[in-house]
C-alpha cells in the first residue's frame, strides 16, 4: 500500500523515514537543549524561556518538570527555581502540591531556611497537602532544626499524614545525621503500631546506623529481616551499607558476601557508575587485588567518566600498587577525558608521599610544557614533600608556586605565604604554613553523601 499525499505518492518506507527525521529535528531543538549550555548559575534562564515561547514553540507542565527535575539533578538548584517560578508567573500554570513542595527544596538550597518559612506561610490553606507539609519537614531536617522538625512530624500527625514512611524516613535520617541512633528505635516501634510499612530507605537507615556503631547483631537482623520483608526488594546499597558495616570490624568474609549480593542487582542499579565507584573502593579496603581488577573490566563495559578513573587510581594506591595507578592514569590519557587536575594530582601526592619527587616533578612539567596549569594543591604536595627531606629552597620555590595559584577563595593564604616569604625561612615554619594551606585547599573539594529522602515526594 501507498500513502497520498498532495501532488505525488509517497512509500510507506520513505514516509516513515522522513517522519523520522522530522521528529529527530524537533529533539534536537528541545527546550532543554536551550537550558542546558547555561551553565553559570549567575546568568538567568528566563530569556531562554521567553524566547522559546515567542517563537510559537509550545510549553507543557510536564516537560517544564521534567527539566526542573534533571536541573536538581546537576545542582543547578538556581535555575530550577527560575523555571519553577516562570510557570506560575508568566505561564499562569497553577501550581500542584508536589510542584510547592520542589519550589519549597529549591528555594532552601538558594536562599535559605527563612525564605522556605516565609513561602510555606504564602500557601493557600487548601494548597498544603501531604507532600507540602514533608517539604517543610525535609528543609528542618537538612538544616537540622530537630525542634523544628518534630513539631511538624506531630503537626503531619494530627492532619493524618503519618500513614506513610516518608515522614518517620526523614526524621530517622535526621537522628542519624546528628547521631542520636536511640531515637531511632522508638520511631520504628510507632511505625509498626499505627500499621505502617517499612520500605526500603527505613532499613536502610537502620542499618547504617548499626554499620556506624559496628552493631553486627544489628545489622544481621536488619539483613536478615530486609530479606524477609515480601514487600521490599533490596537494591545494591543495602548490601553495600552491610558490607561496609562488616569490614570495618574485620569480617572480611561477611563482607565479600555482601559485596557480592550488591553486584547481582547492578543490572537494576539507575546511577551504575556510582555503584562500580563504591564497589573498587570496598574490594581494595578488603586488600582484594583480583576482584578490584575484575570489576575495573566490568565498570570498562560502560562508559567511565572522570570519576570513575578516580575510583580506580584511589583503590589501587589503597593498596599501594602504584604502577598500576600509572596504568590506569595512562589510559586516562589515552581518553582525552576532560581535563580534571584531580587526577594528576592523585599521582603527584602518592609520589610526594613516597619521596618520588622526580616523578612529581616529571608530571608536573609535563603539564606545564602541554601548556596546562595545575592546582595548587600540586605545588603544596611538591613543598610538604622537599620540608621532609630538608631542601628548603626547593620548598619556597613550590610556596611561591602554590600562592600564585591560589583560587579567590584562598586569598588570604597568599598573605600568610607572602609574609612568610619575605622574612626568615624556617622548617618548621613551612611545615607549618603547608598543613595549613593543604587543610584549607583540600576543603574546597570535600563532598558531604547523606540520604535525601525528602527529594522522593517532590
Amino acid at each position: 500500500m501507498k500513502l497520498l499525499v498532495p501532488g505525488k505518492q509517497v512509500h510507506p518506507v520513505a514516509f516513515r523515514r522522513i517522519l523520522g527525521h522530522f521528529y529527530s529535528m524537533i529533539a534536537r531543538d528541545s527546550l532543554y537543549r536551550r537550558i542546558s549550555p547555561v551553565g553559570d548559575p549567575n546568568v538567568s534562564v528566563i530569556p531562554v524561556l521567553d524566547q522559546w515561547v515567542r517563537e510559537g514553540r509550545p510549553v507543557q507542565r510536564e516537560e517544564l518538570q521534567k527539566i526542573i527535575k534533571e536541573l536538581r539533578i546537576y545542582k543547578r538548584s538556581k535555575h530550577a527555581l527560575e523555571i519553577s517560578k516562570w510557570m506560575g508567573d508568566k505561564r499562569y500554570l497553577p501550581l500542584s502540591s508536589v510542584d510547592i513542595a520542589t519550589r519549597m527544596n529549591l528555594i532552601l538550597r538558594v536562599h535559605g531556611l527563612e525564605q522556605v518559612e516565609d513561602y510555606f506561610n504564602s500557601i493557600p490553606s487548601q494548597l498544603k497537602k501531604f507532600q507540602v507539609h514533608v517539604a517543610l519537614l525535609n528543609c528542618y531536617a537538612h538544616e537540622k532544626c530537630v525542634d523544628k522538625a518534630n513539631a511538624i512530624l506531630q503537626k503531619i500527625k494530627e492532619m493524618g499524614f503519618d500513614g506513610a514512611p516518608l515522614p518517620y524516613n526523614i526524621m530517622m535520617n535526621l537522628y542519624y545525621q546528628i547521631g542520636e541512633f536511640e531515637r531511632l528505635d522508638p520511631l520504628l516501634q510507632e511505625m509498626e503500631e499505627k500499621g505502617v510499612s517499612y520500605d526500603r530507605y527505613t532499613y536502610s537507615i537502620r542499618l547504617s546506623a548499626y554499620a556506624v556503631a559496628s552493631d553486627i547483631k544489628g545489622v544481621d537482623n536488619i539483613v536478615e529481616r530486609m530479606e524477609l520483608d515480601p514487600r521490599i526488594v533490596p537494591d545494591w546499597s543495602c548490601y553495600v551499607i552491610a558490607a561496609n558495616g562488616y569490614l570495618k570490624v574485620g569480617l572480611v568474609d561477611k563482607s565479600l558476601s555482601m559485596l557480592r549480593k550488591s553486584e547481582a542487582l547492578l543490572a537494576t542499579a539507575k546511577r551504575r557508575g556510582s555503584a562500580f565507584d563504591i564497589l573498587l573502593k570496598l574490594y581494595a579496603e578488603s586488600g582484594k587485588k583480583d576482584e578490584l581488577h575484575r570489576i575495573w573490566k566490568l565498570y570498562k563495559k560502560e562508559k567511565v567518566y572522570n570519576k570513575g578513573y578516580m575510583s580506580m587510581m584511589r583503590s589501587l594506591l589503597i593498596l599501594d600498587d602504584i604502577e598500576a595507578a600509572e596504568h590506569i592514569f595512562k589510559d586516562w590519557e589515552t581518553w582525552k577525558l576532560s581535563n580534571d587536575l584531580r587526577i594528576p594530582n592523585m599521582l603527584i601526592e602518592a609520589y610526594c608521599r613516597r619521596g618520588l619527587m622526580e616523578k612529581a616533578e616529571a608530571l608536573i612539567n609535563k603539564a606545564v610544557t602541554g601548556k596546562s596549569k595545575f592546582s595548587v594543591h600540586s605545588w603544596c604536595y611538591l613543598a610538604n614533600a622537599y620540608i621532609q627531606k630538608d631542601q628548603l629552597q626547593h620548598t619556597v620555590e613550590a610556596l611561591k608556586k602554590a600562592a600564585t595559584l591560589c583560587p579567590p577563595e584562598l586569598n588570604h593564604f597568599k598573605e600568610i605565604l607572602a609574609t612568610f616569604l619575605e622574612g626568615k625561612q624556617d622548617v618548621k615554619e613551612a611545615e607549618k604554613v603547608v598543613g595549613l594551606l593543604r587543610a584549607e585547599a583540600n576543603s574546597l573539594f570535600a563532598h558531604d553523601v547523606l540520604i535525601d529522602c525528602g527529594d522522593e515526594c517532590a
